[in-house]
């Protein structure tokens, strides 16, 4: 590292002029600038240290740029010159844009002293200003001005006004007469008009300008005070007479030169000169003009396009910005806007855009002293001042702004001198509600501050630029008299807007309480008054003639005295006064004239509610959304959304159910949403709504009749009783009908009392029996024998029963964190829970408790407890009937017969059922002796009623199980109850309804698949739209040929339900409660034959038939269709569209009941009875053809998974995505997304599909870059292919040539650079890279292909960077010597081994065999070998054994002895053990050694006493040694006896037990060790108990290891006991009991983060990462606020480990965006990144931790790391791009020190 970044001292500036460029040699060194004098810097710019100019003998230069800033508002002073642009012009003045966004104002008095000396004279004369030319004459939006700073006066607050100045004497006050020259442009103003031009005051004493009428370029005559940029022409008697010209084009071009002899006194804003570029700073440039001035050039101010053009000594346009006279700063712009053909008028002077919130910004550069430049998301750019980049009261971290990727600022102006938005990054600016006048609406409620009290009215504050006014008399409903007692500066007020003048920026606004809280449409102009509305308004002033009332904006009416009451009204002034808000109708309004005429007298309350409804759409049956206003006695009052409509929803419209319609109206609260609620109809006390099922149902079939016209007998009708009286009960229905039910017509019994059999607001079904037409009455009958009713009605309603009662319990559960709340949802119907009985009652109901329900009441009632012993403290079960969440209770039955053990149910079975509780709209029932509880409908039938006596707890009755266990009802089983869905039917009706009676009926209704018909009976039939036309022209709506009150003659041919339209034959034995089906072909109204009815048989893949769309399923994503009345049938997505974007909006293709042509594809696997359907010509896959696809899923390494019409999937290969290859193939695709595909093929059960264009639309013949290769023959030798790279390794470079076909590049052939390993490659060539490569050679028979990539074939560069600093490959010629060579001395060192081993004898016998076995290995090899690259590594691998040998024989160290049979001698090459010729000779030497005994000497028998004693003391060393495993049980207890306390012992010797199988005894060791090792060794227990669980885990049972884990915790410190638990199950795959586990730790430890850290890396090792993420967020709210970044940063490292990389990134990001000098986790960050991420990404991070604001010491230790990523993973490019980066760190820092 010392070599990039040495040390050393600062180095001594050179003597010599010319500074070469050099590399500074210690990066992270802050060189200091010589100072000779000490001098307060005014300007210093950040990021450069500037040398300063030397002097030379001939003086000081008069203008040196030291640095290069924008222009800020404190440099402004006095006598400034500025080039400047109109945005905006009033009455008085106009609004001026400055450079760098600064904003002036420009008086109507500074324009000239002519215009000036006419404002006064018509002052004086006191004469309108009606001759008087207005400044929006003079000036116009968008024309460049040279102005000067007039004033910079404080107004409040510190705020400074900038008053700015055109008049000629002030701007051109530095030239006198002797100095006019021509060619020169100046600005004047015209002074007076003459006959033949207009003199012009240019500002110079003794000068007179004459500008001639044909110098002009307009043709309409320029007006006194007109501002003029002219050029002058001629210049007579030195320079007292001056002749200008207008002419636009030479003005535009005129360029200042030196012979016109400008110096820095004279110099004016706006003149275009020629400069030449001295210097190039990264904030803008230094540049020279007119020979010896220096100026700059700031970076708002540079041509973006020509910015990498700008090079020192280049030679420029620029015009000339702003002149500071006093330090002599000039600065420049080389904007094109600004240049030639442009720069006297503007075409973009404000933006659009301004006020807006942009999101997703990029900050793409950062100059301390000026600001950042901003990129939006459409590219355009924008600029942020410093003081806009933080809060006012912040510190500036510019390095932590840069660290954010992204940013999100608000537009707050428009700078039209650089055509740039000017925004904020301040959170207080995005987040305000109003930015602008323009974002405040007229009636508006808002919040404002008040600033002051004046006489006219208060001043407010709506946000720090938007201030308004209260008038005195809207401060109250009131006159206030001392309204300062109420007011307080800094008072928080609520107002409405009454007027916004964005023009003049005025806000008028009231704080009457009546007009806020109005609910009254408002009037803001003249066109919203239309007549017959009502408002709320208040009286400007009282006449004798009437009233005046005023509205919003300036709305205006007058009340006459008769329109005031409906009483004579004498004096006005004694009812109404001046502020009073008053109600007012229109009754008559002009517009155009703007005259309108109001009325007290006819306002009423009617009309109040009839304008506040008039409003909303209504419409019957209209589905809307309502939230709460208030709760009243008999209902809700809510507000229709979003047009917060007034509206009423009665208590009793809330459920079908009485019951649950009082315990939804105590459930809800105000505040709270309804949604799915239906209006119903509209009345003088506005629009009433409904929540009734059945009448929702009813309204969206359309079945219900409009008016009594429509009325017949015998028509059903959903309703409900509306009021009940001695003789009837009157039945409301929807569009304002009602009927009466006699007495007689109430129900099958006979009643006496009509008060007991219905309440009001039940719902009720109804027949007509009876119309009088004269009085516009019917009688209904509610009798259940004469209405045609449905079994599954019943079933639906309990559903829907059951649904609403768990809806009112989550609602009062999440009202808050109560534990009686949470018990109470905890249970419900059938829950057998252990209670402890309390006490027994007088009545004989026991009070219970339990620990799950310790806050509830529990109770049994007396019939619950017989026969069981309820003695106080006695232990039962009881089982739940009913939950009670508004008292608290919990009704419990404690009989045996309830809580045994239940029964197996089967379907259809019937049994005899017990009620157990009943209210009045559900009962639970005990299914005989199965055990089971379940829940029915009280009444089967809406019109039913209950008899108490006969339908009362303990009753019985007989039910049928339809479904074992329903879900809805929470897995409770369905039954139905047999007998009570036997209704009475009239033997005619039977006979009307039989199969093939024609029938004339009349057509009520037409819908799009069908058309609802009367039959003469009063009935309703329906005819389908199939059973109309006999063939139906393609896209035509075949119901529309006939028309309502049209007679047809018709057949019957079936039934269909009236609930969910299910076809039915006559044959069903439902038909009798169905609705009668029939048709008008003419084929089958002529025919005999009685088969009229289509079967699904007939249907056969490939037919076409005719269907007709019903609607489309979003969540399937499906085309529900009719075929025939009694077939169905579905259209996949991919089957009924033919272009990609057609799949946005399915639902807009076809219309309901339109006809459309389709084919057959079968019969739908998912739905049994219906066809499966195509629109797109297409009923099966083949090779060829063209259909649509959805991606399901994206393999890098293989392609896309594609799902295809008709149950379908297809592989999508890399090679078949495009006609033209590209880096990224995969990158245009996600899963979800449409495309358009061709088959190609089908192989192991799914499709081969091809994207090429060439093969999807045939009809355009585009070029296709890489051509489709089908087989080897498409390939020849020498072809220049392109592929993908399929793998790496030592056999060479493997790329995809198509979807069946590979190619080969041996390593030789793939780099020019020689290589040891393939990992080399593999690094710098990834997987699916795309690569060039020519063709070698091609062998059809082995079907092997032959590639190059080398640079010579391909033409390409080398696939390996030349960073990598790699030896080149040798030439062939020079190869072939190397390796003859090398070879050559391998074998003749080898034979010299040989020679030294076994003799020379052994040499000469084994010589020619050795030599032979050598040649044929040789030949081998050539034969075998195909690849010059196995050769290449087989050379290599060759020459390191033969190296290994030269080190080592000649020394020949002593091998490691070890007594196993195992030959540690032989080397790599030995084909033999060595030691099997020794093993001989040593057995041969050992039988002489026993036929003569040798005698031993001293020194040998001294030296076996010693090996003796060693051995001896080796014994004992390990007998003392502790950590020598012993053998036996008595080791281990000698061992325990000195170390009991070790838990390592004892572990080993449970182990010791565990390897014998000797389980029991292991336990008992553990025992042993828990009683043995002292209280005190905490850890050693511990590890003893962790133990037992593997113990018990691994050989015992569940309930073993449980008993264990209590004893454990009960011992230990629970949380680590729990983890190691948790731990044992994950690693023994028991997933199931670790997250269960888990579960509880989160409960138990919800304030330890080691818990959450466990528990996530478990979810991620199980790839569930949406429960990782939730339970991220669970512990975020559960721990304290320090330990979540450590928290956030370990889920991120395991979401990079085993989960999402993406959301692991934007976790990091979110964490480094906060805490952004935690430079430990920026560590973390990188090394992540650098594992898992891209090179892009990593520079990218790396660029943004360089910014950040800490010590020079980390960032130092940041930029080594960045260089050394760069060193192993760059190019010598990006290693330099490092070192700048440094070096330019470095100058900052010294920068920054030297300021």
């Amino acid at each position: 590292m010392e070599a990039d970044f040495p040390r050393g001292g600062t180095q001594k500036s050179s003597v010599d002029k010319s500074v070469k460029s050099h590399e500074v040699d210690n990066l992270f060194q802050t060189q200091e600038p010589v100072v000779k004098k000490k001098r307060k810097t005014v300007k210093q710019d950040d990021g450069e240290n500037f040398k300063k100019h030397k002097v030379d003998d001939r003086g000081l230069k008069l203008n040196t740029a030291d640095g290069v800033e924008i222009l800020h508002f404190l440099n402004l002073k006095v006598g400034t010159l500025l080039l400047g642009c109109v945005r905006e012009v009033s009455d008085l003045e106009a609004v001026v844009g400055l450079p760098s966004g600064l904003v002036g104002y420009l008086p109507i008095r500074n324009i000239c002293d002519a215009y000036t000396k006419i404002l006064i004279e018509q002052l004086e004369s006191l004469d309108s200003f009606e001759e008087v030319v207005t400044l929006s004459e003079l000036l116009t939006p968008g024309t460049l001005v040279r102005c000067v700073v007039s004033s910079l006066n404080s107004v409040n607050k510190g705020q400074i006004s900038l008053k700015l100045s055109i008049n000629p004497k002030e701007v051109n006050k530095c030239l006198s007469a002797a100095a006019l020259k021509p060619g020169m442009t100046l600005s004047g103003c015209v002074e007076s008009v003459e006959d033949h031009g207009f003199l012009v005051d240019i500002g110079i004493n003794g000068t007179k300008a004459f500008l001639p009428k044909k110098s002009t370029s307009t043709k309409q005559d320029l007006k006194v005070g007109q501002y003029v940029l002219s050029l002058i022409e001629e210049v007579k008697n030195e320079g007292r007479v001056v002749r200008l010209s207008l002419n636009p084009q030479a003005v535009n071009k005129a360029v200042a030169g030196t012979q016109q002899g400008w110096t820095l006194d004279s110099l004016l804003p706006g003149l275009l000169i020629r400069v030449h570029i001295k210097r190039v700073t990264p904030h803008g440039l230094v540049v020279e003009y007119l020979s010896s001035f220096s100026g700059t050039v700031d970076f708002l101010h540079i041509d973006q396009d020509k910015a990498s053009c700008y090079k020192s000594g280049n030679e420029v346009l620029a015009r000339v910005l702003y002149i500071e006279p006093s330090s002599r700063a000039v600065a420049l712009s080389l904007r094109s806007h600004l240049l030639p053909p442009g720069g006297s008028v503007l075409g973009n002077f404000t933006s659009e855009q301004i006020g807006e919130v942009v999101q997703g910004c990029k900050m793409t550069a950062v100059h301390h002293h000026s600001g950042a430049l901003m990129e939006l998301p459409d590219g355009t750019k924008a600029f942020v001042h410093r003081k806009r980049m933080k809060e006012p009261k912040e510190e500036f971290n510019a390095s932590r702004l840069l660290a954010k990727p992204e940013h999100n600022m608000r537009i707050t102006d428009y700078s039209p001198m650089e055509q740039i938005h000017m925004a904020s990054l301040r959170k207080s600016n995005i987040e305000a509600t109003f930015f602008r006048y323009q974002d405040i609406q007229v009636g508006q409620i808002i919040e404002a501050t008040v600033i002051s009290l004046q006489k006219l009215g208060m001043f407010v504050r709506v946000t720090d630029h938007i201030k308004g006014m209260i008038p005195r008399n809207h401060l109250a409903d009131v006159v206030l008299t001392n309204p300062e007692k109420k007011f307080h500066e800094g008072m928080k007020l609520k107002c409405r807007v009454l007027s916004v003048d964005e023009a003049n920026k005025r806000l008028l606004l009231t704080r009457k309480k009546a007009l806020i809280e109005s609910r009254l449409p408002i009037i803001q102009s003249y066109s919203d008054a239309r007549v017959g509305r009502v408002a709320h308004g208040s009286i400007m002033c009282v006449k004798k003639y009437g009233c005046i009332v005023r509205f919003y904006g300036e709305v205006k009416g007058l009340v006459p005295v008769q329109e005031m009451s409906t009483e004579h009204v004498t004096d006005p002034e004694d009812l109404f006064f001046v502020g009073q808000v008053v109600k007012a109708k229109v009754i008559k309004c002009n517009a155009e004239s703007e005259k309108l005429v109001l009325s007290f007298k006819a306002v009423t309350e009617v009309d109040v509610i009839q304008t506040q409804t008039a409003q909303f759409d209504f419409e019957i049956g209209k589905t809307v959304d309502v939230r709460v206003s208030r709760k009243v006695l008999d209902g809700l009052e809510v507000s229709v959304l979003p047009e917060e409509i007034p509206a009423f929803l009665p208590t009793v419209h809330l459920s079908d159910h009485v019951t649950n319609c009082l315990l939804l109206w105590d459930a809800l609260e105000e505040g709270d949403n309804i949604s799915d609620v239906v209006c119903l109809n509209k009345n003088k006390r506005g629009i009433n709504l409904t929540k009734k099922p059945s009448l929702k149902a009813c309204l969206e079939d359309g079945n219900v009749p409009t008016g009594f016209s429509e009325l017949q007998v015998g028509m059903q009708m959903v309703g409900w009783v509306k009021n009940i009286m001695p003789y009837g009960v009157f039945i409301d229905f929807p569009r304002g009908l009602f009927g009466l039910a006699p007495k007689a017509a109430m129900c099958e019994q006979f009643i006496t009392d009509t008060s007991n059999v219905f309440t009001i607001g039940q719902t009720v079904v109804a027949k007509v029996t009876n119309l009088d037409e004269e009085k516009n009455r019917f009688l209904v009958s509610l009798k259940v024998s004469e209405l045609n009713l449905s079994e599954e009605d019943a079933h639906a309603r309990l559903i829907q029963g059951q649904k609403e009662r768990k809806a009112i319990i989550e609602m009062v559960t999440c009202r808050g964190e109560s534990d009686l709340l949470e018990q109470l949802s905890s249970v419900s119907v059938g829950d057998k829970i252990k209670m402890v009985v309390e006490d027994v009652k007088e009545d004989g109901t026991v009070t219970l408790t339990s620990d799950r329900l310790s806050e509830a009441i529990v109770l049994a009632s007396k019939h619950h407890t017989t026969g069981v012993n309820t003695t106080p403290g006695c232990k039962l079960t009881a089982v739940v009937l009913h939950v009670d969440p508004l008292k608290s209770q919990v009704l419990v039955s404690l009989l045996p017969t309830l809580t045994r053990k239940r029964k197996s149910l089967s379907n259809d079975s019937e049994h005899a059922a017990t009620i157990q509780y009943i209210d009045k709209d559900f009962a639970v029932v005990s299914l005989g002796d199965t055990g089971h509880l379940t829940i029915i409908p009280a009444k089967t039938q809406l019109n039913d009623v209950v008899d108490l006596e006969s339908f009362s707890v303990g009753s019985c009755l007989n039910v049928i199980v339809k479904d074992p266990s329903r879900e809805e009802l929470g897995g409770l089983p369905l039954v139905a109850c047999k007998g009570q869905d036997q209704q009475v039917k009239s033997k005619s009706k039977a006979q009307m309804h039989s199969l093939g009676v024609m029938v004339t009926a009349k057509v009520t209704k037409l819908k799009p698949l069908g058309v609802l018909v009367m039959l003469p009976s009063g009935t309703t039939g329906h005819i389908h739209v199939s059973e109309i036309e006999e063939s139906p022209v393609v896209g035509s709506l075949p119901t529309s040929s006939l028309k309502v009150g049209a007679e047809v003659q018709a057949k019957v041919i079936g039934g269909h339900t009236v609930r969910g339209n299910r076809f039915l034959p006559v044959t069903h034995p439902n038909f009798k409660l169905a609705l009668p089906e029939l048709t008008i072909l003419p084929r089958k109204l002529e025919g005999g034959s009685m088969q009229t009815v289509d079967k699904l048989k007939h249907y056969k893949p490939g037919h076409e038939v005719i269907c007709f769309p019903s609607k489309y399923d979003k969540q399937l994503k499906c085309l529900e269709v009719h075929v025939k009345s009694n077939i169905m049938g579905t259209v996949e997505l991919l089957a009924m569209i033919s272009k990609p974007g057609q799949a946005n909006n399915p639902q807009k293709l076809f219309k309901p009941g339109q006809a459309v042509l389709a084919k057959v594809v079968g019969n739908n696997p998912s739905r049994t009875g219906q066809l499966s359907l195509s629109l797109t010509g297409i009923y099966k896959l083949e090779q060829g053809s063209v259909t649509m696809g959805m991606v399901w899923k994206i393999e890098p390494h293989r392609g896309l998974f594609v799902k295809l019409p008709f149950g379908n999937s297809g592989l999508v290969s890399l090679m078949d995505l495009s006609d033209e290859y590209s880096d990224n193939p995969l990158e245009p695709y996600k899963e979800g997304q449409v495309i358009r595909c061709c088959i190609i093929g089908e192989e192991k059960g799914h499709f081969n599909v091809s994207l090429r264009t060439s093969r999807t639309n045939k009809v355009q013949q585009e070029k296709v870059t890489d051509p489709e290769i089908q087989s080897i023959s498409d390939i020849k030798e020498g072809q220049i292919v392109r592929g993908y790279v399929k793998t790496v390794g030592v056999s060479g470079i493997f790329v995809r040539l198509s979807r069946s076909l590979e190619g080969r590049v041996q390593l030789q052939h793939a780099t020019k650079y020689y290589i040891n390993k393939p990992e080399v490659i593999s690094k710098h060539v990834t997987q699916n890279a795309l690569v060039t490569a020519k063709v070698l050679s091609v062998d059809t028979e082995n079907i092997h292909v032959s590639l190059s990539l080398l640079t010579k074939d391909t033409g390409k560069s080398d696939i390996l960077p030349e960073s990598l600093k790699l030896p080149s490959r040798l030439p062939e010629d020079k190869k072939k010597t190397h390796n003859r060579t090398k070879r050559k001395r391998v074998s003749s060192e080898s034979q010299q081994q040989d020679e030294k081993k076994h003799g020379k004898k052994a040499k000469k016998n084994k010589a020619s065999t050795v030599t032979e076995e050598r040649v044929d290995k040789k030949k081998a090899k050539k034969e075998d070998s195909d690849s010059g690259v196995e050769v290449f590594f087989r050379e290599e691998d060759d020459d390191e054994p033969n190296k290994e040998c030269e080190k080592k024989n000649p020394k020949e160290p002593e091998r490691l002895q070890i007594s196993w049979d195992f030959s540690w001698d032989t080397t790599l090459s030995s084909l033999t053990p060595a030691a099997v010729d020794q093993v001989y000779e040593s057995s041969e030497d050992e039988e002489e050694d026993q036929s003569k005994p040798v005698k031993k000497t001293r020194k040998e028998l001294q030296q076996e006493q010693q090996n003796a004693e060693q051995q001896l003391s080796k014994l004992e060393a390990e007998l003392m040694d502790p950590s020598v495993r012993p053998d036996n049980a008595t080791a281990f207890e000698r061992l325990l006896l000195s170390s009991p306390d070790s838990s390592f012992l004892w572990l080993q010797y449970m182990a010791f037990h565990l390897q014998a199988t000797q389980i029991e005894q292991a336990r008992a060791v553990a025992e042993r060790a828990l009683k043995t090792i002292s209280f005190r060794e905490e850890q050693e227990k511990l590890n003893i108990w962790v133990a037992m669980l593997n113990l018990e885990n691994m050989y015992g049972t569940e309930e073993s290891l449980q008993k264990v884990f209590e004893r454990a915790i009960q011992y230990c410190e629970p949380l680590p006991v729990y983890q190691q638990l948790a731990d044992i199950y994950a690693k023994s795959d028991k997933l199931k009991e670790a997250e269960s586990l888990y579960k509880s730790m989160v409960k138990r430890f919800r304030q330890e983060k080691a818990v959450y850290e466990s528990y996530g890396n478990f979810l991620l090792r199980q790839g569930q990462s949406n429960a990782a993420n939730a339970l991220l967020q669970r512990a975020l709210q559960s721990l304290s606020n320090k330990d979540h970044v450590d928290l956030i940063t370990k889920f991120a490292r395991l979401e990079f480990q085993y989960g999402n990389t993406e959301r692991a990134k934007s976790m990091f990001d979110k964490v480094l965006g906060t805490y952004s000098k935690r430079t430990d986790l920026w560590s973390v960050f990188i090394d992540l990144m650098v594992k898992h991420g891209s090179q892009k990404e990593v520079r990218e991070i790396f660029d943004r931790v360089i910014h950040l604001s800490v010590s020079v010491k980390k960032i130092k230790f940041f930029f080594k790391r960045y260089l050394e990523y760069e060193k192993k993973h760059g190019t010598p490019e990006s290693i330099q791009a490092v070192k700048q980066k440094a070096l330019e760190y470095v100058e900052s820092k010294g920068a920054d020190a030297a300021s």
